[in-house]
Formats: C-alpha cells, sequence, structure tokens
C-alpha cells in the first residue's frame, strides 16, 4: 500500500510506519495497519514526553501541542481524527499529492484551512497559514493525501534526538533507510516507556552528536548484516539535522535550522569494508583513539562516554580533506593547535606505530580517493623495499630525511643518495626511472602536486613494516615526538 517516493521526510516516515506495524516492506501494510499507526499516535503524541519531543519537528499550534485545546480535549480528538485518518478520504480531481502522486484528501485539516493543503504545523520546513510566498499563484498550502500526512506525522519516531534536534537518515536503498528508521524507532520507543515509568516529562536524547551517533549506528548496522550474511548493494547516505522552530535563524552558522551531511557511495564502500574481519581490529584501534577526551572538572573525570568522535565527524569532510585524513588517522601524526580535551594533538608514531596499517590506506586510495591501482601497488612495492634498506642497512639518517625533508629537492637527494648506496654495496637499485615518475612526477624535475601524500603514502607502508621487522621498536628515537613534528591545520 505504501512506497518510497525520495522524498526525505515522507521516506522516513513510511519506514517509520512499516517499522511500528511490526513489518519490514511498505507494500506489505494494509488499511488495518495505518488504523493502529494512528491510534498510536493520537494516543501518545498529545502527552508528555512526546509531547515536548515532537516540538522539535511540529510547531507549536500542531494539533497535539496546540494551547487551545488544553482546555478542549474534544477539539483535539476531532483534529487528530481529520489529520490521521484521511487517508481513506480523497477527492476525484487532478490535484495529486506532491509526496505520493496520489489524489489530494477531501478533508480539510481545520476549519479555516482549503481540502487537502498543508502548513507548517503539518508538514516541517513549510510557511503558515498566512504566507502566500513561494506558491503558484498564491494558491496557499502543499496538496497532500491521506497517507502521506500520517507518514509524515509518523516521521519524528523514526529519527534520533541529539543536541536540540532530530536527525533523519535517508539513503538511495530504501533498505538503508528501513534500517536507520526502524533502529531508532527502537530506542524512541524504549526511552518512552522508561520516561513514563519514571514521571519524566521529557525523553533522554541521544547521548552522541549528530554525525558521531550517524556513524556508529551505520557500522552496527553494517555488522548485523555481515553476521547475518545479508547482501546490500552500494549506496549514498544523506541524513537531514533539523528542528522546525520558528526562532531558528537561517542565517546562523551556530546553530542552522538544517544541516545536511552526506556519505557518497564511494565512502560507503570503504567503511563497509571496515567492519570486515580483515579490516576491523585496525580501524577500531584508530576510532577508539579518536573519541573527545574527558578531562577532570572540579577534580573529578566524568565517566561517560563523550559525545564526539573526531574520526567519524570528520568522514564527512572526505574526499576534500583526503590528505590530510591520511596524515592524522593513518600516519598518527598531531595537529597542534587544539583543545586540551582533543586526542588528535597527544598523537605519536612513537606509542602508536601498531596503529599504521597498509591495508586500510590502500583500500581507502582505491575506494574513496579512486587512485590508480597500478601507482597504489608501486607505492607499497617501494614502501617494502625502503623499509628493506633501512633495516638492514640500520640507515637511521635516511629514515628521519625520508619523513621530515619538507622541500622537494633535497627530498629527491636524500632518495637519491640512499639509492646509490644501495647499489655500491652490489644491490639491485630500490628504485627506477618509471616508478620514481609514476609516484612522486608529473615529469623530468616536475613533482607532482601531491608529492607529499605519496611521501606519507610511501611513509606509512615503511612504517608497518619496520613495526613488524622490530627496527622501530630499537630506534624509537628516531620517531618524532608530539612537539618536534606537529602540523597545524593550516600547515596541512
Amino acid at each position: 500500500m505504501l512506497n518510497y517516493s525520495g522524498h526525505p521526510l515522507y521516506d522516513v516516515g513510511v519506514a517509520t510506519v512499516t517499522a511500528l506495524a511490526g513489518k519490514s516492506e511498505p507494500r506489505a501494510i494494509t488499511n488495518s495497519d495505518l488504523e493502529r499507526v494512528a491510534d498510536f499516535i493520537e494516543q501518545e503524541y498529545s502527552r508528555e514526553p512526546l509531547k515536548s519531543f515532537l516540538g522539535v519537528a511540529f510547531t507549536t499550534n500542531a494539533w497535539f501541542n496546540q494551547p487551545s485545546f488544553a482546555k478542549y480535549p474534544e477539539r483535539r480528538r476531532e483534529y487528530a481524527q481529520r489529520l490521521l485518518r484521511s487517508y481513506d478520504a480523497q477527492l476525484q480531481s487532478s490535484e495529486r499529492c506532491v509526496f505520493t502522486g496520489e489524489p489530494v484528501t477531501s478533508v480539510a485539516f481545520s476549519d479555516k484551512l482549503h481540502p487537502g493543503r498543508a502548513f507548517r504545523q503539518h508538514v516541517p520546513f513549510l510557511t503558515g497559514e498566512g504566507v502566500i510566498n513561494f506558491y503558484p499563484w498564491g494558491d496557499v498550502g502543499l496538496p497532500v493525501s491521506g497517507t502521506a500526512v500520517l507518514c509524515i506525522q509518523a516521521m519524528p519516531l523514526g529519527c534520533a534526538k541529539c543536541g536540540g534536534k532530530l536527525l533523519a537518515v535517508h539513503s538511495d536503498n530504501p533498505e538503508l533507510i528501513f534500517d536507520f528508521a526502524s533502529g531508532f524507532l527502537r530506542f524512541n520507543r524504549q526511552a518512552l516507556l522508561l520516561a513514563q515509568e519514571a514521571g519524566m516529562k521529557k525523553m533522554p536524547e541521544a547521548k552522541s552528536s549528530a554525525k558521531t551517533l550517524l556513524i556508529e549506528t551505520l557500522f552496527e548496522i553494517e555488522q548485523r548484516r555481515l553476521d547475518e550474511k545479508l547482501d546490500r548493494r552500494p549506496s549514498s547516505v544523506t541524513a537531514y539535522y533539523f528542528s522546525n522552530s520558528g526562532q531558528a535563524n537561517p542565517l546562523d552558522d551556530r546553530n542552522p535550522p538544517l544541516e545536511i551531511f552526506h556519505l557518497p557511495l564511494e565512502l560507503m564502500e570503504y567503511l563497509s569494508y571496515c567492519v570486515s574481519p580483515l579490516y576491523r581490529h585496525k580501524w577500531s584501534g584508530i576510532a577508539e583513539r579518536s573519541w573527545r577526551l574527558n578531562l577532570k572538572r572540579n577534580g573529578k573525570k566524568s565517566g561517560d562516554r563523550p559525545r564526539r568522535n573526531f574520526l567519524y565527524e570528520d568522514l564527512f569532510h572526505l574526499p576534500d580533506i583526503a590528505p590530510v585524513f591520511v596524515r592524522r588517522y593513518f600516519l598518527r601524526i598531531p595537529v597542534r593547535n587544539r583543545p586540551e580535551d582533543d586526542p588528535r594533538r597527544q598523537y605519536s608514531l612513537r606509542d602508536e606505530a601498531s596503529l599504521v596499517s597498509w591495508d586500510l590506506t590502500g583500500l581507502f586510495l582505491w575506494k574513496v580517493m579512486n587512485l590508480d591501482k597500478e601507482r597504489i601497488e608501486q607505492i607499497r612495492c617501494l614502501g617494502d623495499r625502503l623499509a628493506e634498506y633501512i633495516n638492514s642497512e640500520n640507515d637511521r639518517h635516511f629514515f628521519m630525511a625520508f619523513f621530515s625533508e619538507m622541500k622537494y629537492g633535497y627530498f629527491r637527494n636524500s632518495l637519491i643518495k640512499a639509492n646509490l648506496s644501495h647499489v655500491k654495496n652490489g644491490n639491485p637499485p630500490l628504485i627506477t626511472l618509471d616508478p620514481y615518475l609514476e609516484i612522486f612526477e608529473e615529469g623530468t624535475d616536475v613533482a607532482r602536486p601531491d608529492w607529499r601524500l605519496a611521501r606519507d603514502l610511501v611513509l606509512i607502508r615503511v612504517i608497518e613494516k619496520l613495526y613488524q621487522l622490530g627496527w622501530l621498536g630499537k630506534n624509537k628515537d628516531v620517531l618524532p615526538d608530539v612537539e618536534s613534528n606537529q602540523v597545524s591545520e593550516e600547515e596541512e
């Protein structure tokens, strides 16, 4: 009976109605299912704690929040009847619902409104009843069907509340929409029961920030599907973090009424690999060292888990910050000028060389940065050869120069000297011309714009191999400490 339409608010509502009905496919929804959902909404929305929860999505003149209904509960019931049970009432006209394409409902949502027209108190982000702007010919209101209104009324239950706003997650994969909505619905229903039993007027919010919660939930979904051996086609995700409050200022960069977070297809595919047995351990280690630190306040340290994970939140800036991301999380280079509760200022290869992983990095280059596989393989092979050279010759000077040199000419000279030294000892060259050009140069004496990224990538493989060979454990003093090799955001 129901179908996804491509509109995020409606689709999350469809998934929520489906989950409330105890089903997994919207097409399996029946009129009796819609009736049970309407009953639940009518019973719970008009009382605390859901009443406060829903105020984030709908304005104070929504049917369940309308102050004038406080003394007239029969008027509230009559309004709820109109709004929630109009899915069978349809006009035989050419006017169609903007969400479903069905005929609009013949029910007017108040005595002052035209039949089948919704406003801000019915659908988030619309204008009020008296505003004629943004409607063709001043014909105010959004044409909607009864099923669309019911789904959008249910939509907040399939969202997570965090930071005073709602997080709705949409995807080009309907299964993923349902997984997020049903997961958030389970949390909200449990929170509702606990709040009612405790006599609380507000439901507890999610403990994580919006971006961190999104990634945490995504990993839970991917892990479950992996455990259950379920297939899923690659898909992108777009999340909407919003409030329908009339107090919100759309020009306020600090707290806008709507923020959109996007995870593109290539990044989603990378993250799906990170939960697999081959990558899970190393990824979990990096993620665990990315939580905001709990600092002591008034002599005490909070036992609660921090709300933010910087690794998770930096994912939303990819691929734009890919070189910085590689250097920060895969190479463990610290970042200076950060607050004391930011763990990234304490990153150190001396203590965290075990977290350096070529497998994670190579996968990142392939899936996220779309780097040519041949170049990735050449980078790996060069890293292997340099690590073997450093270990066999104990060339500490070359390692330090390769690690820290910031001028391309000096960097190339150090590599040439090591190459010559290796050949003089009767060994084959560490690197030949074609692979060198492929990795570091665009032509003779013309460095690639990303040569520092290429150096960092080679270095990741070198450090991993030297750690495995035990050389790093014996030569920790060649690794930079936190103070001597921090890199600020501006320098990167």
